[in-house]
């Protein structure tokens, strides 16, 4: 005799259609309804959901080089999402105030933080291009603040590059000093050869002192004055040519590239193409208000048809149970 009652309420629910409960209740659920849209529509409202604007940008980055296995993009993402420029936004916009956060606050920091990261947005698209999306209470405020991160993106591209190549420049002056005062140690010895010996061009002067001696011409005695020159610093002169001629080549290569290298410290570039410019929205973003309505209506509605069927479950097994207690 127990399972009758379970027997016959699996073949009433089994049975009874939803529908005939819903018409049942149909005006309950229709109070339910209309007080969740209200209620919905009272909770989205700025009273207590502040609204938020967006203003987004799309951008591809330029004259830069990735570090390691990241691309210029990766590397894009990751200044933009760096702390510098963080710091420089709230610094700029006074972010912490603008968010209503108390700076005596124990948890300030971790709070803007995590506030910064709801609000500001950087990702790379499929198309390998860096979007960047803000959202604020001030739509200028949105607008504004993408320029800035790509002002700041700017200055810490060119502050990098910078310091990077002002490392290069140094040690490209050194170098360069080094081999300047190798080359004025050769030229002074050259002088002197050339003061002391007469002696500037060795092979030239060679053959000049040959035709004189062979000819006997009146500057014999001269020649052989030369010839005997030649004889004792002539290989010192020919070894010093060759290498004033070799440090005067890489001399002239490395001002090459120390030229290039000044070049790149102090240039100017911007590092961004802008595809798509930041814009001051018109229409607010967040919240989607009918979203919220239609979503807390259903929910509010799912659960009263819920416990509708707790109730009537309930009157059922009392009505099942009663004759057998008789």
């Amino acid at each position: 005799m127990s399972k009758q009652p379970i027997q016959t309420m699996d073949n009433f629910f089994n049975s009874k259609n939803l529908l005939d409960i819903m018409l049942k209740w149909k005006y309950q659920l229709a109070v339910v309804a209309v007080a969740a849209v209200l209620l919905s529509i009272f909770f989205s409202s700025p009273i207590f959901i502040t609204p938020l604007y967006k203003s987004n940008a799309i951008l591809y980055p330029s004259n830069i080089s990735p570090y390691s296995d990241e691309n210029e993009t990766e590397q894009s993402v990751q200044i933009f999402q760096s702390r510098d420029i963080r710091d420089s936004l709230v610094k700029k916009f006074d972010l912490a105030r603008h968010y209503g956060i108390d700076s005596a606050y124990q948890h300030f920091e971790s709070t803007l933080v995590w506030e910064y990261s709801q609000r500001v947005k950087v990702s790379k698209t499929p198309y390998e291009a860096v979007e960047i999306e803000v959202w604020d209470q001030d739509p200028i405020m949105a607008r504004d603040v993408i320029n800035a991160m790509m002002l700041f993106y700017n200055t810490k591209i060119r502050k990098m590059h910078k310091e990077k190549f002002e490392e290069v420049v140094t040690n490209y002056q050194y170098i360069i000093n080094l081999k300047r005062l190798e080359l004025d140690s050769l030229a002074k010895t050259a002088k002197d050869l050339g003061v002391n010996y007469g002696l500037l061009d060795y092979p030239m002067q060679t053959r000049e002192v040959m035709r004189a001696i062979l000819s006997g011409s009146g500057r014999v005695q001269e020649a052989q004055k030369l010839k005997k020159n030649l004889e004792e610093k002539g290989g010192e002169r020919e070894l010093l040519s060759g290498l004033m001629l070799a440090l005067s080549k890489d001399y002239s290569t490395l001002k090459i590239d120390y030229d290039r290298a000044v070049l790149d410290a102090n240039r100017n570039y911007t590092y961004v193409n802008i595809l798509s410019k930041p814009f001051v929205a018109d229409k607010k973003a967040y919240p989607i208000r009918w979203l919220i309505v239609v979503f807390s209506t259903f929910a509010a509605v799912f659960l009263a048809i819920l416990i509708i069927g707790v109730i009537e479950r309930r009157k059922f097994e009392i009505v099942v149970s009663s004759p057998n207690e008789g």
